[in-house]
């Protein structure tokens, strides 16, 4: 039953920072995460353009060469604005996991990223070991709107059972 699954992403959706203002002064922005058929929510936070969502979401990788894609809206009662979309590659954070590092002194830092024309990074990100987990703190700024950036923190779970990476 789990064969097809090769492990668990919780995606901690943090903040947003400077989001787009798209009703009179501010925003009731959520965010919509999507990875191949999977679609998650978070939460929508009313009046805010710096919301502390603090959700975790978690999808089930069965193929962790395709892309996170984040889409932030802002809600209204007959059509929700679009507020900016980031895309995260989380190939980096399964090679680390890969590695099956064992007995690694807590928050030690294997991998780091930096921002660049091909990612959505808004600054550099760390790719760690926290309590036995393989995590990833993650700043994504929007594209296509005026500002904005979201913050994340990812975190890979095995599954017993599954046949992992």
């Amino acid at each position: 039953m789990l064969g097809h699954l090769v492990g668990l992403l919780r995606v901690r959706v943090l903040r947003g920072v400077n989001l787009a203002i798209r009703d009179l002064r501010s925003s009731d922005p959520y965010i919509v995460i999507r990875m191949g058929k999977q679609k998650l929510k978070t939460r929508v936070v009313r009046k805010s353009v710096n919301p502390e969502w603090n959700d975790e979401l978690t999808l089930s990788m069965e193929d962790p060469t395709l892309l996170v894609k984040l889409d932030v809206f802002d809600k209204d009662t007959f059509f929700d604005d679009p507020m900016g979309n980031a895309e995260l590659d989380i190939r980096p954070l399964v090679e680390v996991v890969k590695m099956r590092l064992q007995g690694v002194e807590d928050n030690t830092v294997v991998k780091k990223l930096v921002p660049n024309r091909h990612n959505c990074l808004a600054e550099e990100s760390a790719i760690y070991v926290s309590e036995g987990a393989v995590k990833q703190d993650v700043v994504l700024r929007l594209r296509n709107v005026e500002c904005g950036e979201i913050e994340l923190q990812l975190q890979w779970i095995d599954i017993p059972g599954a046949k992992g990476v």
